[in-house]
């Protein structure tokens, strides 16, 4: 407001001048003004600008290249916009000395040296979408003292002239595609403070002098890549070191006892790795660890370590507020030392050995938010000291021996978010203070002893999301004010004893996806009320008492998201049901409805039973042919499995096991219980920008379509991992002949010299044909055309007989008349998507016309066959053109 005439503009807000005559503007900060548009060109006219600062804006558009000539700017703030375009050239700014670009989208490459300031300190242009490699002239500025390229699309090596520079402080590169090694030339920059490349693709084994050679290092971030061997025990030579991040990788031995030197210490991040222990060495390090009298975060979650944690553990530092042990083999009682760490706010011991009774005394932790201790042998009664910790947000019991009530006195609990106490045997009624928690969203009690009815109060819990709790003893009515959930998006009630009708308040939940009611005593007629939920994808009423007529609207026409076998009362409904026609009683005499019963009603009753026994028995012949995937209700099609069912079957999303990675996800194999055969489990990189919507897009492709030329996909998983952050990952039948790309380009040669593997010309023609036919069905299905975006032969698979099966649909785009939809929003495309060279060239044209046409020629011309093979595929694809 005060940009006006009326003032003058030294006076304005964000402005500054010099204070000797004439007045000239060398000073504007706009940040975070919630300004839109371009930034104007003529910004470059003020040229004695000395500091800009922009930041925290919606601005857009190209950096004006007028910046790029102002020779008394020192500072220019850009960060966190969404400008586009690439960076110009700075040459000129010979007093610049700050350049702050992150959190745009800039493209192009990282500029060299020769279009950058001669005196430049700081360069920080993180979160870009920029690509090639990182230049090696960047370090012939011999003033650069803090570089930060990480979260863009860089590639190559950390070239080996890094070593060149003699004041670098920070080299942040995270979250690229960087491979190699680990560069050696930088254990010459002895005044690096902080190093991070972690999320990168980086191997081998770390250098054993690097905390010696770094001695100033204050910061070390390696994490999620693939390095390997022993932890240097010379990181504690480095004692300004105040945090290690080196988890997700595959580091073995012991960690070095010599760590607890580092008083500075304040993170220690070794999880996901396969560092071990045992009963009598290898534990030491605990010991040494309560010298760091500053470490308040330690996560030793996701390795090998065995054995019982020592009592000197309740020597750490008063300060801990993280404590991550989950994952491991660690046995013995509940570690007694942990009593002495007040300041702990999170807590995860899940996935060991432990034994024995939870103690009272965990109540008295007066700052813990988070408790995991599923997935071990606890007995005894969950203490109800727990509701003396007022912060207290999840919960997660999971898979112990605990028995007994839930505890009362939850009420207490105001900012309690998820109670999950599944798989163990508790027994006695839900109290129904838990409903009154405000902030509650998940419940999850299922496969317990509980009994009773279900609390009238079910309907205050407003912010509830999930609630779980099948696989017990309820019996009862459902509350009618369960309708008042309106936030509710999945209910599972099967397995219990409910009794009288469904609620017709169930048509309130506009957010539902699943509701399972099967497996249990529900009478009288199925509301058409459900059938108004725009979100339900499962509907589950199998097994009950229902009867009357089958609502015909929303999910009831999409016969494969509804199960409702074992009603013997139900008739009419969509044609693909099969159901008996619905008959009613016309009003008539004694005599005439004698009559109707003798010569309609019993005839019909004969045909109905002897049909329902038929479908009995070829539903109970189907269910025995089908028993090792039998589960309950949804289980017989998506069987459940959680995030330590796929972490024991791939060993701990083992190295070993991947077999792919991308942009947005990991695939490893493994075996699950469920099935016995090998599966593929793919991991979604959830902080990854844009993998959720491909978690959603491949789960909405791949639900409502069936085809033996696409991979088949056993279930899906949505859940936490064991530090409690999101986990989504689908389980795929694992395709042993793996991906056509590199069955054609495979370089490993047999003993005579000659390419290993080879597939004849009547194998390709096959599979071009099984590519064909799986895109003829994606295209013209009852579902919608579906366009995958990314079809390549890496994203062809093929099993023992090279059957091909088209896969990764993360990018698949969703047609409903005139629209293409991706993830569930209504967009028309205008960007190219999917692999380079696999895509319609040409973006101001760009649709999903062109995409569709495309997608049925261009992966097939890969194959390197003639125009009379091409054409007969495309007539298979596009026959109805």
């Amino acid at each position: 407001m005060s940009w006006n005439d009326s003032n003058h503009v030294c006076s304005w807000e964000g402005v500054k001048c010099r204070v000797k005559a004439p007045h000239r503007v060398i000073y504007l900060n706009l940040s975070g003004q919630g300004l839109v548009g371009t930034i104007s060109p003529s910004l470059g006219n003020l040229t004695f600008l000395r500091y800009i600062s922009l930041q925290e804006n919606l601005l857009a558009g190209q950096i004006p290249l007028s910046l790029g000539h102002m020779h008394h700017l020192k500072v220019l703030y850009l960060s966190n916009n969404t400008l586009q375009g690439e960076i110009p050239d700075f040459a000129n700014c010979s007093n610049l000395w700050a350049l702050l670009l992150n959190g745009n989208h800039l493209v192009g490459k990282v500029p060299t040296d020769a279009r950058l300031p001669p005196n430049l300190y700081f360069l920080w242009i993180v979160h870009n979408n920029l690509t090639g490699t990182i230049p090696t002239s960047l370090f012939n500025i011999t003033t650069l003292t803090k570089l930060s390229i990480g979260f863009n699309q860089i590639n190559g090596e950390v070239p080996k002239e890094i070593g060149k520079s003699r004041v670098l402080q920070l080299f942040a590169a995270s979250g690229n595609k960087l491979l190699g090694r680990f560069q050696q030339t930088i254990l010459n920059i002895s005044s690096l403070a902080d190093l991070d490349l972690g999320s990168n693709y980086l191997h081998g084994e770390l250098p054993s002098s690097l905390g010696s050679s770094l001695s100033n290092l204050q910061g070390l971030a390696l994490g999620n890549n693939f390095f390997g061997g022993h932890i240097p025990s010379s990181l504690a030579n480095a004692s300004k070191l105040s945090m290690i991040h080196l988890s997700r990788n595959n580091f073995i031995g012991m960690v070095p006892s010599s760590i607890g030197k580092l008083q500075e210490l304040s993170v220690l991040n070794l999880e996901f790795n396969q560092l071990q222990s045992s009963d009598k060495q290898g534990l030491e390090f605990m010991n040494s660890l309560s010298n760091c009298t500053k470490l308040r975060a330690l996560s030793l979650a996701k390795n090998q370590l065995e054995g019982e944690i020592p009592s000197s553990f309740g020597n750490l530092s008063m300060k801990l507020e993280l404590l991550y042990l989950g994952g491991n083999k660690l046995s013995g009682r509940f570690p007694a030392g942990i009593a002495n760490l007040h300041s702990l706010s999170g807590l995860a011991l899940n996935s060991n050995r432990f034994t024995g009774p939870v103690p009272d005394w965990l109540g008295n932790l007066k700052n813990l938010q988070i408790i995991f201790l599923a997935a071990n042998m606890f007995t005894g009664f969950i203490p109800s000291s727990l509701s003396n910790l007022s912060l207290l947000e999840n919960v997660v019991l999971d898979s112990n021996q605990f028995y007994g009530h839930i505890p009362r006195g939850l009420e207490s609990l105001k900012v309690l978010q998820v109670l999950s106490i599944p798989n163990n045997n508790l027994h006695g009624s839900i109290p129904r203070e838990l409903f009154s928690i405000p902030t509650i969203r998940e419940i999850w009690l299922y496969s317990n002893r509980l009994d009773g009815p279900l609390p009238i109060e079910i309907g205050n819990a407003k912010q509830l999301e999930h609630l779980v709790l099948s696989s017990n003893n309820l019996s009862g009515v459902i509350p009618d004010t369960l309708g008042n959930c309106e936030s509710i998006e999945e209910i599972e009630l099967d397995q219990n004893f409910l009794s009288g009708s469904i609620p017709t308040s169930f048509g309130n939940m506009e957010s539902l996806q699943v509701l399972n009611m099967s497996h249990n005593l529900l009478s009288g007629s199925i509301p058409k009320s459900i059938g108004s939920l725009k979100y339900l994808e499962q509907l589950d009423l199998s097994f009950n008492n229902l009867e009357g007529e089958v609502p015909e609207i929303g999910i009831f026409n999409n016969t494969t998201a509804i199960w409702i076998a074992g009603n013997r009362g139900l008739c009419g409904g969509a044609t693909k049901l099969h159901l008996p026609v619905c008959t009613y009683r016309p009003p008539s005499s004694t005599k005439h409805l004698r009559s109707v019963v003798l010569k309609v009603v019993i005839p019909l009753a004969c045909i109905v039973s002897l049909a329902t026994g038929i479908s009995v028995l070829l539903f109970w012949r189907k269910k025995h042919e089908r028993k090792s995937m039998s589960l309950p209700s949804f289980g017989r099609n998506f069987p459940k499995v959680s995030f330590d069912d796929l972490s024991r079957a791939t060993d701990g999303f083992s190295i070993s096991n991947l077999i792919g990675r991308g942009r947005y996800s990991s695939v490893y194999k493994g075996r699950l219980l469920q099935y016995g055969d090998m599966v593929a489990v793919k991991v979604f990189s959830l902080q990854t920008r844009g993998a959720q919507k491909s978690f959603i897009a491949e789960c909405k492709t791949l639900r409502n379509v069936r085809h033996r030329n696409l991979v088949p996909i056993l279930t899906a998983c949505s859940s936490i991992d064991s530090q409690g952050n999101d986990f989504k990952a689908l389980v795929y039948q694992l395709m042993s002949q793996g991906d056509l790309h590199m069955m054609l380009y495979s370089n490993q040669d047999d003993e005579n010299g000659s390419a290993s593997i080879h597939i004849a010309f009547a194998q390709r023609l096959s599979i071009v044909v099984d590519v064909a036919d799986a895109m003829e069905y994606v295209h013209h299905n009852n579902q919608g055309t579906i366009v995958h975006c990314d079809l390549k032969p890496s994203n062809i698979l093929l099993d023992d007989s090279l059957t091909a099966h088209v896969g990764d649909f993360g990018l698949a785009r969703f047609k409903v008349d005139c629209t293409i939809s991706s993830s569930g929003d209504s967009i028309i495309s205008s960007a190219i998507n999917g692999t380079i060279g696999y895509v319609a060239p040409g973006k101001s044209y760009f649709s999903w016309y062109t995409m569709f046409r495309w997608e049925c020629s261009l992966p097939i011309l890969k194959f390197g066959l003639n125009y009379s093979h091409v054409l007969y595929a495309l007539c298979r694809v596009c026959n109805r053109w």
